[in-house]
This record gives structure tokens, C-alpha cells and sequence, in this order.
């Protein structure tokens, strides 16, 4: 008996030891390389760039082989989704129409793909993030090399402008269409990894983040629900943001913690974002 109980602790000893190092070698989720928009209005004059709606999806990194968040989360799809898809790697947004952010972020978070709902999703591309070509002559190869590879691959349209004025107009027609904005990317640039004042984000009002620190109540009709989120910047201001709440995350809020987007146009005398309004619960997974 004494026997067969030391080879028990040993088999224990050496079973728990390998899950120890198999748990401590568990690879870290690595978020993708990605480049991001630095500035908010164009620094040169605009017929240095190419400029393109700016969509409301989830952006994805495709590596050649699997769909990645930009927290480097891996996206469960469909396999003939990506099956006419690219072994190069592709930058772009997991997209179904404007105003459908909640309905593709609600797609991305599942872990196994609902088959029949990822039919209506396109994977927009707008950038080759391997290549060391300036940005102009990347979105000619995509074209070139992309545009008819799948029907789920589509490469989001770049056109030039000559003037301000013209641009404005097609950031107006853009808007009342429902779309966000436009995205301007400096013809010369290079693909650089981070914050680049070669990439704008142009919209008819600012956007930025903030974390949730409290759920107000509400009332009146939003009795017994949430009134408004008490958010808090990044430079420390804090102020409530409670228009733009549907009834459902009045219900069902975003959680203390979170991370939220928020539209606002221009500050207070005081610093504070002006006629705030929620816009949606920053994707983190």
C-alpha cells in the first residue's frame, strides 16, 4: 500500500507540473499592428488625399489565414466566408450598412458564427498594411489584385478632391445618407503602425472615449431604469451621458468599467464635451 501510494503523489506531482508549464507557455493574445487616425482635420490641402466614407463595422486585420480585432481577438466565421479570401494580410471593417454597428459587433462577440446572419456582412477593405508601397499606388494594387476575389471581400471606394468646398459637399450628402463621415489618407504616406497625422478622420462633429463610472437613475418614463452613464475622461473630467440610450441598454446599461464612444460638438467654457450623446460600447473583445 505504501508503494502504491508514492506512486500516486508522484503521478499527481507530475501531472499538476505539466499543467503548471502547459498554463505559464499559453501564448498571450497579441493585438495586430494597426495604424490609426492622429488627426481631425486635413493638415495639407486636400487634393493630397484620398478620401472615403467612413464606416461604421468593426475593424478587422485579416493575417492570411484568420480575422482578428484590433485587440487581437480571433473572429469566429463562417468557413466560406473567408474561403475565396487572400493569403497576404488585409486591413479593413467587418461592415452589413450604416446604422448596423450593434448588429455586426453583436456577430463578432459570439464564438461560433451564426451562419445564415454573417451572409449580410462584408469585409471592406482599405489598406495592404504589408506593403511598402506609398498609400496611393497600395489602394491601385487592391484594386488590381482584390476587387473580384469574393463576394464578402469588397475594397472600399478612394476618390480625390480638388477643393474643400467639394469636399464638404460630399461629406454633407454622405451624412444625411446616414453615414458617419470620411476618412482622408495622404496619397504619399506610408503604412506606419499607430497615431499617423497622415490618416483624418473627418466627421460634422467630434467623437471620443470615456469609462463608465456610475449609473445614474432615471425618471419620469426611465423610472425604474438607467437615466443617464456618469463617464469619465481620460484627462479626469467627468459628466453625464444619457441621450442617445436606446430602452434596451436603459434595461441592460453598459457595465461600470466599460469603455464608451461618445459624440459632441465643441467643449463648454468649462472643458466638458457639448450636447453629448452616446454612441456605443467600445469593443474590447
Amino acid at each position: 500500500m505504501k508503494i502504491l501510494s508514492s506512486i500516486f503523489v508522484v503521478l499527481l506531482t507530475s501531472c499538476l507540473m505539466f499543467s503548471a508549464k502547459t498554463f505559464s507557455e499559453s501564448p498571450s493574445v497579441k493585438k495586430p499592428s494597426l495604424q490609426h487616425a492622429a488627426a481631425s482635420s486635413p493638415q495639407l490641402p486636400v487634393s493630397q488625399y484620398l478620401a472615403s466614407e467612413k464606416l461604421d463595422g468593426v475593424r478587422g486585420r485579416w493575417t492570411g489565414r484568420r480575422m482578428l480585432t484590433r485587440s487581437g481577438r480571433e473572429v469566429a466565421l463562417p468557413k466560406w466566408f473567408t474561403q475565396e479570401f487572400p493569403s497576404s494580410a488585409l486591413d479593413g471593417e467587418l461592415w452589413i450598412a450604416r446604422g448596423k454597428f450593434d448588429a455586426v459587433s453583436a456577430l463578432v462577440r459570439h464564438h461560433s458564427p451564426d451562419q445564415e446572419r454573417w451572409r449580410a456582412v462584408k469585409f471592406m477593405v482599405f489598406d495592404l498594411p504589408h506593403s511598402a508601397l506609398p498609400f496611393e499606388r497600395r489602394y491601385q494594387l487592391l484594386l488590381q489584385k482584390y476587387a473580384n476575389l469574393s463576394p464578402y471581400l469588397k475594397i472600399v471606394e478612394q476618390r480625390s478632391y480638388d477643393s474643400m468646398a467639394l469636399l464638404d459637399e460630399q461629406l454633407s450628402a454622405l451624412v444625411k445618407q446616414g453615414a458617419e463621415g470620411m476618412m482622408l489618407h495622404r496619397k504619399t504616406a506610408y503604412y506606419s503602425v499607430g497615431r499617423t497625422m497622415d490618416l483624418v478622420k473627418l466627421k460634422p462633429y467630434e467623437d471620443a472615449e470615456a469609462i463608465v463610472v456610475a449609473h445614474l437613475p432615471g425618471k419620469g418614463k426611465y423610472f425604474g431604469m438607467l437615466g443617464a452613464l456618469q463617464v469619465k475622461t481620460d484627462d479626469g473630467r467627468i459628466f453625464k451621458l444619457g441621450s442617445g440610450l436606446s430602452d434596451e441598454q436603459r434595461l441592460h446599461p453598459p457595465e461600470i468599467g466599460s469603455t464608451v464612444t461618445y459624440k459632441y460638438y465643441g467643449l463648454t467654457k468649462t472643458g466638458l464635451p457639448r450636447f453629448a450623446t452616446f454612441l456605443r460600447v467600445r469593443l474590447t473583445q
